[in-house]
């Protein structure tokens, strides 16, 4: 007998929404096969049964938030057959089809929780909150009532349509706020499609010397928690390596315009710094491992991690798995499709899990150093700062000495104390620069 758990869907998830069962209460399962799917604010994603058997119990129903970790189902042993008091969830009531003296606008039932409160997904809740919408706004056709995505889609699609010209549309809430703040809608300025007045155009009518006060989402909370967390955890230690980025500039500079012609973005210094990085944890495999009970669980794999920034709510850090096995060409488009899916909510379960090591890339922002923290339960995370132009002294292969311009950047190890000591890391670092400052010309090429 297994139990079958809620998931964690990346690092800083800590709860996720049953959006449907695919397996009833005693059908056969196959191992591999898709059990359930479940909707987090990171991610849309199905999961699969982790053993093969027979589904015996469902304690979650379809809609309901649970935290990670909570027993939310119960395969048995092959040929198992469940009993009379096998626990199953209560069944969500489907609306029926009216009856010829039915009215038609009349809505199903909503499927609410214990407290009354209408059950919503995450990503529910977040493109209602995205588009100034309550969910008394919204008919749900999903079961017993529930708001689907396709439902919201609706209502914007509809409300964008353009208004006649003396009438505005404003939603229940925005008519709400501008009655609580004494203003009349042609005393705010309208951001939203065709003019129309948002929460925030009325918030910042209202009080526009004011404080801003902007709650946190929840991918934001679930990201402080995470560095909280961290910092709690490690012995934080930042250790910085000037690097002469002149010989990647090179390489850069001679097929940059032909790399962005056939891949279709630029290529940035990130895939060099990946790439020798990852060539320099082979040979200081401690830093590529994590800290268990007084023990290093050092890493055979090498799965490096890339932090996407997702417009400032929050950061997810998305897989590439046995990174090491990539050239320059392809880390680059590995990294641009990580961040693409990161961005538009496309990653899945395994995207986010199985981090061994963790880059994060500040330095198009053009920054100087930053001290990051370490993505739990890793010993060490690598900050790439900005590169610019200036001068440095060069010595010839006769010893001679001159000043010339090149690219030069900060790259900033925090790493664990308790994992490793300054010795081990600075000579990383020192392994990290020999690789940047090496031969990349034919890098591409492999």
């Amino acid at each position: 007998m297994a139990d079958i758990v809620m998931p964690q869907l990346g690092e800083t998830v800590a709860e996720g929404t049953v959006a449907k069962w695919l397996k009833s209460v005693g059908e056969e399962v196959a191992k591999g096969e898709g059990l359930f799917e479940v909707s987090t604010d990171k991610v849309d994603t199905e999961i699969p049964a982790p053993t093969s058997g027979v589904l015996l119990e469902i304690r979650v129903s379809e809609g309901s938030t649970v935290d990670v970790g909570t027993v939310i189902a119960v395969i048995g042993a092959p040929g198992e057959t469940p009993t009379a008091s096998s626990p199953t969830p209560d069944p969500v009531p489907v609306p029926s089809t009216p009856s010829a003296d039915v009215s038609p606008s009349v809505r199903p039932e909503r499927a609410t929780r214990g407290d009354g409160e209408v059950k919503l997904s995450p990503l529910v809740k977040r493109l209602l909150e995205e588009n100034d919408l309550v969910p008394e706004e919204v008919d749900g056709t999903g079961p017993g009532g529930r708001i689907t995505k396709e439902d919201v889609a609706r209502v914007v699609a509809e409300r964008s349509m353009a208004p006649s010209p003396e009438q505005r549309l404003v939603s229940p809430v925005v008519r709400r706020l501008l009655t609580e703040r004494g203003l009349r809608e042609e005393d705010v300025t309208g951001t939203g499609p065709h003019g129309r007045l948002t929460r925030r155009d009325v918030e910042a009518a209202a009080a526009p010397s004011r404080d801003q006060v902007i709650p946190f989402t929840k991918i934001r909370r679930l990201t402080a928690e995470h560095m909280v967390r961290s910092k709690a955890t490690s012995a934080h230690t930042l250790m910085v390596k000037e690097i002469d980025f002149e010989a990647v500039e090179r390489v850069r500079r001679v097929v940059g315009a032909e790399f962005k012609a056939t891949e279709g973005f630029s290529l940035t210094y990130l895939p060099f710094i990946a790439v020798a990085t990852l060539r320099a944890l082979r040979d200081f495999p401690h830093l590529n491992a994590s800290v268990g009970d007084n023990e290093l669980l050092v890493h055979g794999d090498l799965n490096l991690g890339i932090a996407v920034d997702l417009d400032s709510d929050g950061l997810v850090v998305p897989v590439l798995k046995r990174a090491d096995a990539l050239g320059v060409r392809d880390m680059a488009r590995a990294i641009r499709d990580l961040a693409t899916r990161a961005r538009g909510k496309g990653l899945t379960l395994d995207d986010l899990s199985q981090g061994t090591f963790t880059i994060t890339n500040p330095g198009p922002f053009g920054t100087l150093l930053t001290g990051a923290v370490i993505n739990q339960p890793q010993v060490a995370i690598l900050s790439t700062d900005g590169v610019t132009r200036k001068p440095v002294v060069v010595t010839s292969s006769t010893g001679d000495e001159s000043i010339a311009i090149h690219s030069v950047g900060l790259v900033a190890l925090t790493f664990d104390h308790r994992a490793v000591d300054g010795a081990y890391s600075a000579r990383f670092l020192a392994r990290l620069a020999e690789e940047l400052q090496g031969d990349w010309s034919r890098a591409l090429d492999q």
